[in-house]
């Protein structure tokens, strides 16, 4: 009987690993921080892990994952939504190991969250949002429905402060409780360290936020050499730091605890958020706060900006 029910129990946990799927929503500051090169480099490395990776492109800018593959992908996103085509059926396979599908804001804003699932509920095992912000700081529809979110920034002073106002923009526009937090082009592992301690120490006295730490990436010339050639760091320079630090990221993304994601009523619709990170009643304190604590530091990545 014991071994009967012990049978069952990992029957059923093997239905469960089986269609449990991640959604990570993918932000950060401005141009250059490196968001879409994080989203890229992280679908190569879950794909090397034997992960079916599905990145959803909100950018759509010259520098986007969608046109760094050579696609448009123009229509794809409202005939899935629609119900005209299935997943599969547009998705496009990069040579980086993972598909991809092109979302921009004008086939999003007319599609609902629950029509949205039907984007998210495919047989991808990690879907990655190339997270695209409105003017008030708000996701999409389709990403504020992530189990995770991701901030990409630097070891720099306007870097940290940068995604300190995205975090508070998208707390008070969502009522996220928790980010994680990736360090982009490191020199110094101890620069990270600090970098990640002084924004969570902020975000936890102002917000009541907690940061978790999903690692850095290393400087590396050879991460912008594989953007000149269309390709990622992970696929074309797999022995390089960078892609080292990728790899270890994405196995790591593998075992984060699964958090559910916002329900329906949760989740606001694109620019329904109105809120200015000036409009708190602390006023500009915590940037404050945050510049001072690194007017202190010699950072040495700094530099690297």
């Amino acid at each position: 009987m014991d071994k009967f029910v012990l049978d069952q129990a990992e029957g059923l946990r093997r239905l469960l690993t089986r269609s449990s799927k991640r959604v990570v929503a993918v932000a950060g500051g401005p141009a250059g921080i490196g968001c879409t090169s994080a989203v890229v480099n992280l679908g190569a490395a879950l794909s090397v892990h034997g992960k079916d990776v599905l990145v959803i492109d909100e950018r759509q800018n010259a520098a986007s994952a969608t046109r760094m593959a050579g696609l448009s992908g123009s229509g794809a996103l409202a005939a899935v939504m629609s119900g005209r085509e299935a997943l599969q059926d547009v998705v496009t396979r990069t040579p980086f190991g993972f598909s991809l599908i092109a979302a921009p804001r004008d086939e999003r804003i007319s599609h609902d969250a629950a029509q949205c699932r039907a984007l998210l509920d495919g047989p991808a095992d990690i879907v990655l949002i190339d997270a695209q912000l409105d003017r008030h700081g708000a996701l999409s529809s389709l990403a504020a429905q992530a189990h995770d979110f991701l901030i990409v920034t630097r070891v720099a002073a306007s870097a940290i402060t940068e995604a300190y106002a995205c975090i508070k923009r998208m707390h008070y526009a969502h009522a996220i409780g928790q980010f994680r937090v990736l360090i982009n082009h490191v020199q110094n592992a101890a620069d990270a360290e600090v970098a990640f301690d002084n924004l969570s120490g902020v975000a936890s006295r102002y917000l009541a936020v907690s940061l978790v730490q999903a690692g850095y990436v290393s400087e590396d010339a050879r991460v912008t050499r594989a953007k000149e050639l269309s390709r990622c760091a992970v696929e074309a320079f797999p022995a390089t730091a960078a892609a080292r630090d990728y790899r270890q990221i994405a196995a790591e993304l593998l075992h984060w605890p699964m958090r559910p994601a916002p329900s329906g009523h949760e989740m606001h619709g694109e620019s329904d958020a109105r809120f200015s990170v000036g409009e708190s009643d602390k006023g500009g304190r915590e940037a404050g706060r945050l510049a001072s604590m690194f007017s202190g530091h010699a950072l040495s990545s700094t530099a690297s900006m």
